[in-house]
């Protein structure tokens, strides 16, 4: 797929978080993300940082918090949650169509977090909603490939695992089968120890093991 047409899934899934964000109560816009130490709220100012944060920003943010990328996300992540609800929304929107290509993650980088981060958000309310299953087969494509990301998959965290759909015609890799649905998978690949209850196998035990490795 193009980067242009990956830019064309990433605006249309940033449209769909709006819309539901805007459907939430205001004790759901407070409530706990899968992010930990983030509200909804925070989080979805978090996705205008690629945005309506320069690097020039992040930077001079980074040198505060000595190179911490973590900390740094974090404090940018809070200070663009100090706007109004309202105004993060409009600003979501406005932004849809923004076409960002970081450093080292490109296109997919943007449309990754539109699918993960929504389903940050909504997994917590027990909210159905979510990105249509072929986003999350063409980011599962990426997430199992040698070219993924460290920031969305650590070194080594697929190794001798066969990662197997079961709700669509997709599998990637080799070794101890892991099996779900492909948002269950690309939740767990990425990071979100929850989704592994969605998760078959006898590779669910290692990739849990490696998980908790990684946070210790």
């Amino acid at each position: 797929m193009s980067a242009a047409e990956i830019h064309d899934l990433t605006h249309r899934n940033r449209l769909l978080i709006a819309d539901f964000l805007d459907s939430l109560s205001p004790e759901e816009w407070r409530a706990p993300s899968l992010c930990a130490g983030w509200s909804v709220g925070t989080l979805a100012a978090h996705l205008l940082q690629p945005m309506t944060v320069s690097f020039a920003r992040f930077f001079l943010t980074a040198m505060r918090h000595r190179g911490d990328t973590d900390r740094t996300v974090d404090d940018v992540a809070r200070r663009l949650a100090r706007r109004p609800r309202e105004e993060t929304l409009a600003l979501l929107r406005r932004h849809a169509a923004d076409r960002v290509s970081p450093p080292r993650v490109g296109p997919m980088g943007p449309f990754a977090e539109t699918c993960v981060h929504l389903r940050d958000i909504a997994r917590p309310l027990g909210a159905a909603v979510d990105v249509p299953r072929e986003h999350w087969t063409l980011l599962l494509d990426h997430l199992a490939s040698p070219g993924a990301a460290a920031a969305l998959v650590p070194a080594g965290r697929l190794t001798g695992l066969r990662l197997e759909a079961a709700d669509a015609d997709w599998a990637a890799g080799s070794g101890s089968p892991v099996r779900g649905p492909v948002e269950a998978l690309a939740m767990a690949v990425t990071g979100r120890a929850v989704a592994l209850a969605d998760l078959t196998g006898p590779g669910v035990e290692v990739l849990a093991k490696r998980m908790g490795a990684e946070a210790g």
